[in-house]
């Protein structure tokens, strides 16, 4: 059986939980490195090596692809160093700090011949993918409104290059407002307008604790996204609204989804996978060894829809401070 060879970029608390297990438990794939500064970090993945950086762990030829886990500011550097040096990436969201870095990382894919695909896993959760074929064969009628909210309080213990915006971009709108904003692309295709709110209604740090975004898809459909560190009540909601009903999916990380149409409601359960970031990786592996960009779940060039709706919600924010 053909194995694709993996290098993981950056040993933080998503890739320990999510990302590393995934590659692991894929019976197509093998771990075979880090790129960390602090070596002492791989003791707990017996069999595998460290190098210092990226340049090094893909000069490797035995390497086929690269995840990058990296705080969102090395994303660009990381992601075109492995595909110039002919390795395949799979990115962590959002892809890159802006549009324009955006734009080199999806140029950088096409003239690599490699793949490049970004970790919008969302795009997987078999209630998601639900929810479109729903919405295609008409079960609402014509998509009109969707909304989803994503609240919490602020904590980042392990993870303070988020509250650092040199490093992260910014707060909740590009941590986790990216997730639901590509999931809006996902059900309705390229945004057409957007704009937003930032607003550090709470916490006095470096980035928003709070963003409210508005996109407008083609067709007329309107997407409010509203993501929070500020709130002790937490919320996961996610709905789509049409002229005949609506479809509920609350919470968005859950497995109920409800229709409500004009005769009467029914609940559906479609659990995600225990690992979020597995099928991710699964489909990532597929599209590698079939050399077969189509199949993935999120290419690069879809992901940089959502780096667009960010800035332009950053680019309105002139008195923001």
């Amino acid at each position: 059986m053909k194995t694709v060879n993996w290098v993981v970029a950056g040993i933080g608390d998503i890739a320990r939980k999510r990302v590393i297990p995934a590659i692991q438990a894929e019976p197509r794939s093998k771990l075979m490195g880090f790129v960390t500064r602090t070596p002492a970090k791989i003791a707990d993945y017996p069999g595998t090596r460290a190098w210092p950086s990226v340049e090094e762990a893909v000069a490797d030829s035995a390497v086929d692809a690269v995840y990058i886990a990296l705080p969102v500011a090395f994303h660009a550097i990381a992601t075109i160093t492995a595909l110039r040096a002919g390795k395949h990436v799979l990115c962590e969201k959002p892809m890159a700090m802006n549009c324009a870095e955006a734009g080199r990382m999806v140029d950088e894919g096409r003239n690599s011949g490699r793949l490049f695909g970004v970790s919008y896993y969302r795009r997987l959760y078999p209630k998601l993918r639900r929810a479109k074929h729903l919405i295609a064969e008409g079960a609402i009628g014509r998509p009109l409104l969707a909304e989803a909210n994503c609240h919490s309080w602020l904590e980042i213990a392990g993870r303070e290059w988020l509250a650092d915006p040199a490093l992260s971009g910014g707060g909740p709108l590009y941590d986790i407002a990216s997730h639901r904003i590509d999931a809006m692309n996902f059900l309705f295709g390229k945004p057409d307008r957007a704009c937003g709110l930032l607003s550090n209604a709470v916490h006095r740090i470096a980035v928003e604790d709070s963003a409210t975004v508005l996109i407008q898809f083609a067709a007329g459909v309107h997407a409010v996204i509203d993501v929070r560190w500020n709130s002790h009540i937490a919320r996961d909601q996610f709905r789509i609204i049409g002229e005949k009903g609506e479809i509920n999916l609350d919470p968005l990380n859950g497995p109920e989804l409800r229709v409500t149409d004009l005769t009467g409601s029914r609940t559906e359960l479609l659990p995600p996978h225990a690992n979020l970031h597995f099928p991710i990786v699964e489909n990532f592996v597929a599209a590698v060894l079939a050399n077969d960009p189509a199949l993935l779940a999120c290419p690069a060039e879809q992901a940089a829809w959502t780096d667009w709706v960010i800035e332009q919600v950053v680019s309105g924010q002139a008195d923001f401070a």
